[in-house]
């Protein structure tokens, strides 16, 4: 497989003000590329999102991009995405939460936000690609078709965030970092070496669109707080809480339960459920999940699979690959671990892969429990 990036291009570079897509950008251009660098405004009050070097959504951000823009000689403009970026992304996100999901706003924004809005503007304007500072690798398979493989550097792989790009958006597609074997540090001195002021920038934080990182008071602020019952396998209440949006599958901190478990061990988060604005909480063993099922499949770069194959998965951003079997029936995507796995939640991402290639995304609906007694999540 060869990358697919030969023949200069126009292309649109996102700069998110952060090292990484001022790199991407630079090299880029470097590559002979016609590069114009774009910083995405996605706040319509910029000053509510995160301030300081956090590589995003601020306005230090946008002057940090135009910047790296000016050291490399590209083309700069800024581009109002805000209303976009707010019902595609953060209502998506405040909506999931309220039904007791947990969602990754990256995935999305990389679906709606990076890869379509911003794609689609880019080829109506004559851009040929759009490029970023993930960390992945777009390569041409032996019928020619683009296909999407995990970066050099698995330490710095992105793939599991942009599981969800289709074949369209991954032929417009551009990751200049993801290819070789540099250390986040190299690419801080590759910034530096360039003359690029952000090299020695802290790197963002996954949710770019929470001011304080307070989740849970931010989802407060939208949702209301409504006070609740913590309970037990049995049904038993052991505790309250000001809202069931602010507990995620897996968690053991902040349940502020009055008593120990009779095992005197710690309890989990098993189950949330919108509906009587319960959390039921359990042994970390209740966790563990043998199956599970996804809905709305994204292909990455192809059809859907036929039949039932063999893949390794990934759950969440930094986790690890797990080997499964997976099987595809009307729409709905069926998947059997070979180990149990835990802390794993409705709504998130499973992220299918066959070697280093992504197969495609899915939104996690139900799993199945090794326990009996357990609930489903």
């Amino acid at each position: 497989m060869t990358q697919t990036t030969q023949r200069p291009l126009r292309v649109l570079a996102a700069m998110s003000g952060g090292v990484d897509s001022a790199v991407a950008a630079a090299r880029a251009a470097e590559a002979g590329h016609d590069v114009t660098g774009v910083h995405l405004a996605l706040s319509a009050n910029p000053q509510s999102f995160r301030t300081g070097a956090r590589g995003c959504c601020t306005i230090e951000d946008s002057r940090d991009a135009r910047r790296a823009a000016d050291v490399i000689g590209i083309p700069f403009y800024v581009w109002d995405l805000a209303e976009r970026f707010r019902e595609d992304v953060v209502d998506d996100f405040v909506a999931e939460y309220e039904a007791g999901r947990t969602p990754n706003p990256c995935l999305r924004c990389n679906e709606k936000i990076k890869f379509a809005a911003l794609l689609d503007k880019a080829l109506a304007l004559g851009f040929d690609a759009v490029c970023t500072g993930h960390y992945a690798t777009v390569v041409t398979g032996p019928g020619g078709a683009r296909e999407l493989h995990r970066a050099s550097d698995m330490a710095k792989d992105q793939s599991y965030v942009l599981g969800v790009l289709d074949e369209r958006q991954l032929a417009h597609a551009m990751f200049p970092l993801g290819d070789t074997l540099t250390t986040k540090d190299e690419i801080r001195a590759e910034a530096e070496r360039r003359g690029l002021a952000v090299a020695k920038k802290p790197d963002s934080h996954d949710i770019c669109f929470i001011a304080d990182g307070d989740t849970q008071g931010f989802l407060a602020k939208r949702l209301g707080k409504a006070e609740g019952d913590i309970v037990d396998e049995s049904g038993a209440r052991i505790g309250s809480h000001e809202g069931a949006f602010g507990f995620t599958i897996g968690q053991r901190k902040g349940l502020r339960i009055g008593h120990p478990a009779a095992d005197g061990k710690p309890r989990y988060v098993l189950d949330i459920s919108p509906v009587d604005n319960t959390v039921t909480v359990g042994p970390a063993a209740a966790l563990d999940v043998t199956a599970l099922t996804a809905i709305k499949p994204r292909w990455c770069g192809g059809t859907a699979p036929e039949g039932r194959g063999t893949y390794t998965a990934q759950l969440r951003a930094h986790g690890d690959e797990t080997p499964v079997e997976a099987e595809l029936s009307d729409g709905v995507l069926r998947v059997t671990f070979d180990a149990p796995v835990r802390g794993v939640a409705p709504g998130q991402a499973i992220v299918l892969y066959d070697g280093t290639r992504v197969v495609g995304s899915a939104t996690i609906a139900t799993t199945e429990r090794r326990r009996t007694d357990a609930l489903a999540g």
